[in-house]
């Protein structure tokens, strides 16, 4: 007869051995990724590493003989040597439905040197869409132009006659329409400015044109009211750039009064559902004192993929259209320091209230003037409310006064910035028009690190290209816009902290620096695969890197292998 003790011992040993293999059966990894060159982002330089992945999260990152344990019969695995292999990008500061808008289905203006070029671009443009109802552009800059001054409508009116044309600046704070655009518009000599916009008129009180600041929103209500279909297929554009990119998370911003036509929050919600979201978006609707409607949304929208992250509203304008609220006048036009968007009182007010009922704030601040009066609102705000992890932001800060940097860290204000910004036109439309003594202030990064600022960088698409390759070049060489030379070079910073900033920085800046922007287990699994290794490289080669892999949310959704 077998002893009891016996039977008892052998049904231990095959219940562990058992346990054992459900136990390897669970840890199984859907995926691995192996290579010579892995930055997760906690450490200074890329290290050989394996990351794994089951599901959506990543459950290990170890050396690549250890990730043999969790190899299934189903586990894909790829070995990238020495490509760089890193945590998804995280555009800090863009407009998604805009974007989309101006890089796909409209006309790029950027490299015309001229009023009549920019018309004859629009007009083989035109020729091309003949079922267009609106010929919409994007890009021009008559800064750029060797006449730098405004363009009229009767130029477009030359080459495109009978179809309605809306062309935005490169800045996107100014738009350029013919009198067919006007017309539609009701935009007549007798038409008043709207708050905080401009129609610019001739000596004879007629419409020039041109449309400044909130005046855009006259034109743009009308063309920009598109359809569910066309919704759709400017998200789908979207997301089909992004996932090339290796981006895999955005903020979208408000982008001012003259473009809440393109606010479809309601197709994202539907892409959502669907399961059709392959980047996730964290929408910032306008702060504008209404703060019943954006209770509703940040219940609505509450996902992983899809979630209301806070509002966003406009201290000042743009320099060069001497909007930008500066602490001083301009040196080029002494009469004005610019202007701010809303009254000081009701910026403060609005973020008093905003903040009480736990909303995060970013303001567009791009003057020294507006930085400090968008730091003052947050600080008033701590002394009203109380102290909390509020990470409310600061949107360009394209001038600083050396005092408010360390402001930055003493609040807890994230500084989010686009460093290809400081190379969208010539140094001069900056320079000729502040002191010189805030030369060494103009568009920061390395000072606000050192002042204990966490970064989040972005690129304020379509202002800048979406790709985060150009951001990472400029915020490591600071080259300007000849292509050639360095633009206050003491505020270049190196490699990793750069690709931190478009990472972690921009994690922490919607709160999520837990679930995303570094490679860790328990982190949900959005990587990206580069085809070099940016450390490796030399930085004039930076631009020219291409994505081999994106992975967002454990799911492969883009490879560019041969």
């Amino acid at each position: 007869m077998v002893p009891p003790a016996y039977i008892l011992a052998l049904a231990a040993m095959v219940f562990t051995a058992l346990s054992y293999r459900k136990e390897q059966h669970i840890m199984d990894a859907d995926l691995i990724l192996k290579g010579n060159k892995v930055f997760t982002g906690l450490v200074d330089h890329p290290e050989e590493a394996a990351i794994v992945i089951q599901g959506n999260q990543i459950i290990a990152v170890c050396s690549i003989e250890e990730c043999k344990s969790y190899v299934g019969k189903e586990t894909k695995q790829y070995d990238f040597q020495n490509q760089l292999i890193l945590p998804g990008f995280h555009d800090a500061h863009l407009h998604v439905m805009l974007g989309s808008l101006l890089s796909s289905f409209s006309v790029d203006l950027s490299e015309a040197a001229s009023e009549d070029e920019t018309a004859q671009i629009v007009k083989e443009f035109a020729d091309k869409r003949p079922n267009d109802d609106w010929i919409i552009g994007n890009g021009w800059n008559s800064g750029n132009w060797e006449r730098r001054e405004f363009p009229t409508w009767s130029s477009i009116d030359q080459v495109v006659p009978d179809r309605p044309v809306l062309l935005f600046h490169a800045e996107g704070h100014y738009a350029w329409v013919n009198s067919h655009a006007l017309e539609i518009a009701g935009i007549t000599s007798q038409t008043e400015n709207p708050s905080y916009g401009t129609i610019l008129k001739d000596e004879q009180g007629e419409p020039t044109g041109v449309l400044i600041e909130s005046a855009v929103s006259l034109v743009a209500d009308i063309a920009l009211a598109f359809s569910k279909e066309k919704q759709y297929e400017l998200l789908n554009g979207f997301l089909q750039h992004t996932k090339s990119l290796g981006v895999t998370s955005v903020n979208d911003l408000y982008a001012q009064r003259a473009l809440e036509k393109l606010e479809c929050f309601d197709t994202f919600r539907e892409f959502n559902e669907t399961g059709s979201l392959t980047t996730r978006i964290h929408l910032y609707p306008a702060l504008n004192g209404d703060l019943s409607s954006v209770k509703q949304m940040r219940d609505t929208f509450n996902s992983e993929k899809l979630r209301l992250a806070g509002l966003k509203q406009y201290v000042d304008g743009v320099v060069t259209g001497y909007t930008a609220y500066m602490l001083d006048p301009y040196v080029d036009k002494p009469e004005t320091k610019g202007h701010v968007a809303f009254p000081p009182e009701i910026i403060k007010s609005w973020v008093v209230k905003a903040d009480r009922e736990g909303f995060q704030i970013r303001f567009h601040a791009i003057g020294d003037g507006a930085v400090r009066l968008g730091l003052d609102a947050f600080e008033e705000a701590q002394k009203i409310n109380g102290k909390r992890d509020s990470r409310h932001a600061l949107e360009h800060v394209e001038i600083i006064h050396p005092n408010d940097l360390s402001r930055f860290k003493e609040l807890g204000v994230i500084a989010s910035t686009q460093p290809s910004h400081l190379a969208l036109m010539p140094r001069t439309s900056h320079t000729s028009r502040v002191k010189e003594e805030k030369f060494p202030y103009l568009y920061p990064c390395k000072s606000l690190q050192d002042a204990g600022a966490v970064l989040a960088f972005g690129t304020d698409f379509p202002i800048a290209p979406l790709g985060p390759m150009l951001q990472i070049f400029h915020a490591v060489t600071r080259v300007d816009y000849t292509g050639k030379d360095s633009w206050n070079k003491q505020e270049r910073i190196g490699i990793a902290e750069a690709l931190r900033a478009y990472t972690k920085g921009a994690a922490y800046s919607v709160h999520r620096e837990t679930e995303l922007g570094t490679l860790e287990p328990g982190k949900l699994a959005d990587i990206v695969v580069l085809d070099r290794d940016l450390f490796a490289v030399p930085l004039e080669n930076i631009p020219e890197t291409k994505v081999k892999m994106t992975i967002m949310d454990g799911e492969i959704i883009y490879t560019d292998f041969e």
